[in-house]
């Protein structure tokens, strides 16, 4: 019997999730959407949470035997049957098993998307030797954040976007106060966000360097800095990096990220 999982639900902030959080943190952000379906067992070892277009994301215990998944994936399935559903994140083991039942059920396909590593930072190494200061992005800066967000559009997704079209995102990010740049003579060269923060992490994405400023440390000194501003918070920085983009993997490395576990995106079509 599935019951709903409210976003500040006990299970949340307990064993066994939390050991897994790290992995799954976005759970965190989605059962406080409005609209979003967020599910659990009574005893919280099955958590799911989606919010309307997106892909939704699947966590199991690890201490649940296989036929026990099975059966609570197909009750899952079967809850959600006929519900346009984009995709599913998780363990690759866990999202691949849902992908095939629900496939099954829908008379759908599906393809492995991307593979990311969630990476936490217990201690950030700041970079020696680069240039600049941090800098919150402020609303003069609205357009050349909408230019940062084009370039890292192709580069995470290979999407060709114009400027303009994402303007409206960029002054959203920039109004919520959480965008950075690493700036060198008041020239800012590298961007990055705290997209979220949940009670033990924050996490970091929308990483971007124009080409013509890389190799210069730009990107992790920005990342660097917004580690530490989590850090006086008393949160873990964290974030997701796409498996098949070595250079920014190196980057977090480098700066004291540790991978915490993989997770597949599979979508369905």
């Amino acid at each position: 019997m599935l019951e709903k999982l409210q976003a500040d639900d006990c299970v949340l902030n307990q064993f066994p999730f939390m050991r897994d959080e790290l992995q799954y943190n976005l759970i965190h952000l989605i059962t406080a959407i409005e609209g979003a379906t967020a599910l659990k067992t009574p005893d919280g070892r099955m958590l799911f949470a989606g919010s309307p277009g997106h892909n939704a994301w699947l966590w199991l215990s690890e201490d649940v035997t296989d036929e026990h998944k099975i059966m609570l994936m197909k009750e899952l399935v079967g809850y959600y049957q006929g519900t346009d559903l984009p995709g599913i994140c998780g363990a690759p083991p866990t999202a691949e098993l849902f992908a095939k039942l629900y496939s099954e059920m829908n008379s759908l396909k599906y393809h492995s998307y991307m593979k990311m590593q969630t990476y936490s930072c217990p201690k950030v190494i700041k970079p020696v030797k680069v240039k600049g200061k941090l800098v919150q992005a402020t609303r003069q800066h609205v357009e050349l954040v909408a230019e940062f967000m084009a370039g890292f559009s192709e580069d995470a997704y290979g999407a060709s976007v114009i400027p303009a079209s994402q303007l409206p995102a960029a002054e959203g990010m920039v109004m919520r106060g959480n965008l950075y740049f690493w700036t060198v003579d008041e020239l800012p060269v590298s961007m990055a966000n705290i997209a979220h923060r949940s009670p033990r992490h924050g996490r970091i994405n929308t990483v971007y360097t124009p080409p013509v400023l890389r190799k210069n440390g730009y990107a992790s000194a920005v990342v660097a800095g917004l580690c530490k501003v989590l850090e006086e918070e008393d949160r873990e920085p964290m974030l997701y990096a796409d498996i098949r983009n070595p250079n920014a993997n190196k980057v977090y490395k480098n700066i004291g990220f540790i991978e915490s576990g993989p997770i597949a995106e599979i979508r369905f079509m």
